[in-house]
């Protein structure tokens, strides 16, 4: 079997249909298959930032960790450069895609030095020739993510949370990535680091040309630093756009009650603006309902919408939405 995709040249990574079910246990000798992650499709360019957004419990976080093979897949392709990723190759894409972890404190192993920290994918590959070299490629590396030579002896017990964070950074950017996997980086840190953060994940990618997806549930920070952005509901992408046009032009219901949630600093422009209040409850991933899996909040929805789950359709420039009301 040929696993070269075709006419994607131009696609860093590329998911078709990804699925990621878990059994989980229903009853004495019974289990249920919980869809966290349902016939989702994406491609990333390399140099680009897709941003991933969506309440919690969606499924952002297992399709960043199911890409990366940390969750097997259950069902569907995983591209990188071309080339379909599997469990047998796996190992050789390693180097190529990494992950940042939401919490920067259990991410980082409390008894070893941030040295060591950063210095371990450099020893799992083999990427150095000395221990000189090992040295002055962690020191350049600490640089890079805004920490001193002198943090290098010290545990992370001793650092801030976004210190820690930027350890994290560099532990990524050790064995020089083209794609990492940013799972809600900035959450867990007080609202003035998560500027400094962000700020420096864009300047990583000036200057080092890594392409990122970057999950997050905060549209303002997301829609700052992605090229384009994916809206999640329920293990599947509702709609897909550029980050600019999302934001002013958005079709999916779902989609514009997540933007009419977003705090507006100027007063006159807030109070004009129509706050949009779903109703009724997000249903259980164990049981969901037929069709779409919205309609059941959803102020638009029809009988057909009862009875058939829309697929993803363009409306122009690339923007998909799977909505049959919109």
């Amino acid at each position: 079997m040929n696993n070269t995709v075709q006419n994607t040249e131009k696609n860093l990574v590329e998911v078709r249909d990804l699925q990621e079910y878990f059994p989980i246990r229903t009853g004495l000798f019974k289990k249920t298959m919980l869809k966290a992650v349902d016939g989702v499709n994406f491609s990333i360019k390399p140099g680009e930032t897709l941003g991933l957004v969506g309440e919690s419990g969606c499924g952002k976080t297992t399709v960043g960790r199911t890409l990366l093979r940390l969750y097997k897949p259950t069902g569907g392709q995983i591209f990188f450069d071309g080339n379909e990723v599997t469990d047998k190759n796996m190992q050789n894409y390693r180097k190529e895609m990494q992950m940042v972890f939401q919490d920067p404190y259990s991410s980082l192993d409390p008894r070893m030095t941030v040295e060591d920290i950063i210095g371990e994918p450099l020893d799992v590959h083999k990427l150095y020739k000395s221990k000189g070299e090992r040295r002055d490629k962690i020191l350049e590396l600490m640089g890079l993510v805004g920490l001193n030579a002198e943090h290098a002896t010290r545990y992370v017990h001793e650092f801030s949370g976004g210190q820690r964070q930027r350890i994290g950074i560099a532990r990524a950017l050790a064995v020089n990535p083209r794609f990492i996997v940013c799972d809600e980086p900035v959450s867990a840190l007080d609202v003035s680091i998560q500027a400094q953060v962000i700020n420096m994940f864009e300047e990583l990618q000036e200057k080092l040309g890594v392409a990122y997806l970057f999950i997050a549930h905060d549209l303002l920070v997301v829609h700052h630093i992605s090229d384009r952005i994916a809206v999640m509901y329920l293990g599947r992408i509702v709609e897909t756009a550029d980050a600019d046009e999302l934001n002013e032009s958005p079709i999916h219901p779902y989609t514009l009650s997540l933007l009419s949630a977003v705090p507006i600093p100027d007063p006159n422009t807030a109070r004009a603006q129509k706050r949009i209040i779903l109703e009724g409850d997000v249903p259980s991933p164990l049981n969901m309902p037929s069709g779409c899996a919205f309609r059941t909040r959803c102020r638009y929805a029809t009988e057909q919408c009862a009875k058939e789950c829309p697929p993803l359709t363009d409306r122009g420039n690339g923007h998909l939405v799977a909505c049959w009301c919109k």
